[in-house]
């Protein structure tokens, strides 16, 4: 089988969605740099121009994750007024939904990237895709994202959609047979959250 051509830069893109296509399907722990290549149609050399090793690879694709999450949030939360209870309450929707359409990626961003405390772009990105809900939190309180207590009701949000994240893709939620409507839910918790002051 001839092996794929790709341009400059395009195979190291090509080889971030071939993995981020087997973590999805079986979870990055069973993840190779073999199995990598061959979905992406090139030598199993090639991913070592871009990826010194496995983790290298799992790095990037967490990193686009939180990327394509952070931009869900941002256009979730412009579809409302900024600052608006709608608009927080659309931006922890957002989160949810990402995480529960790509389980695997979602796990790999908080949970089974063994270098993620060591990667600079990661942890910026993290802060980020966070600062989404502080500037929204600061806008709406007229304050800096940067204010303790913004920062402090922001983990708290977070803290609720992101646990709410993990039993549903957990399918914790269902498992316990508790009737959802995720919508009313989320927009109650941020109501409820914003507030407590």
């Amino acid at each position: 089988m001839k092996k794929a051509r790709y341009h400059h830069g395009d195979l190291r893109a090509a080889l971030i969605e071939a993995a981020r296509l087997l973590v999805e399907q079986n979870g990055a722990e069973r993840l190779t740099m073999s199995d990598a290549s061959r979905a992406a149609g090139v030598s199993t050399a090639a991913p070592y121009r871009y990826f010194h090793d496995k983790d290298a690879l799992l790095d990037a694709v967490a990193l686009e994750g939180l990327e394509r999450q952070r931009q869900a949030m941002l256009q979730a939360g412009a579809a409302h007024p900024l600052g608006s209870e709608a608009a927080v309450s659309a931006i922890g929707h957002a989160y949810i939904d990402f995480a529960t359409a790509e389980r695997g990626v979602f796990k790999l961003m908080f949970s089974q990237t063994r270098t993620h405390g060591r990667s600079p772009e990661l942890l910026q990105k993290g802060k980020e895709t966070f600062g989404v809900l502080l500037s929204q939190l600061a806008h709406r309180e007229g304050g800096s994202p940067n204010d303790p207590p913004i920062r402090t009701r922001g983990l708290r949000l977070w803290t609720f959609v992101h646990g709410l994240s993990f039993l549903l893709i957990d399918d914790k939620v269902s498992a316990m047979e508790i009737p959802l409507d995720l919508s009313e839910m989320v927009a109650d918790a941020t109501r409820r959250f914003l507030q407590d002051s």
